[in-house]
């Protein structure tokens, strides 16, 4: 079972989340010229997260035996590999744009906050009553 979705949804959900992101820097803050550079940066994780997920949904687990164990290890080590190359985008992005960029050396930090934010994602799935990591079902 292959994971699809009309593009225009995606982009929709994805940079309505960069945006809310932003927003949050731009309070915390308190400066409105950060929101624009913050979503943009924001967009790494939430689109360029969607798209590790869907690497993993429709690449990587048919790889796979149904194995639980295998799966959940295998879908952690994507998501923390995924966040690793997202961060180091995001954080060469962050130079070429008028805030103070994420050290680069930090790259681990990266697939750690990708791993959280996915496992927080895969609570609200549950809430949601969809498949999710937890369950195995997503």
């Amino acid at each position: 079972m292959l994971a699809r979705e009309p593009l225009s949804r995606t982009l929709v959900r994805n940079v309505a989340i960069a945006a809310v992101v932003g927003a949050g820097f731009a309070i915390r803050h308190r400066e409105v010229a950060v929101w624009l550079p913050s979503s943009v940066l924001a967009l790494w994780f939430s689109l360029g997260g969607h798209y590790v997920e869907v690497s993993y949904l429709n690449g990587i687990r048919p790889r796979f035996q149904a194995a639980r164990l295998m799966l959940m290890t295998s879908r952690l080590i994507v998501w923390f590999a995924g966040g690793t190359l997202l961060y180091t985008g995001m954080a060469i992005t962050a130079r070429a744009l008028p805030l103070h960029p994420p050290r680069l050396e930090l790259w681990w930090f990266g697939g750690l906050l990708f791993v959280g934010i996915e496992l927080v994602v895969h609570v609200v799935l549950i809430l949601r009553g969809r498949p999710n990591f937890y369950a195995g079902s997503g």
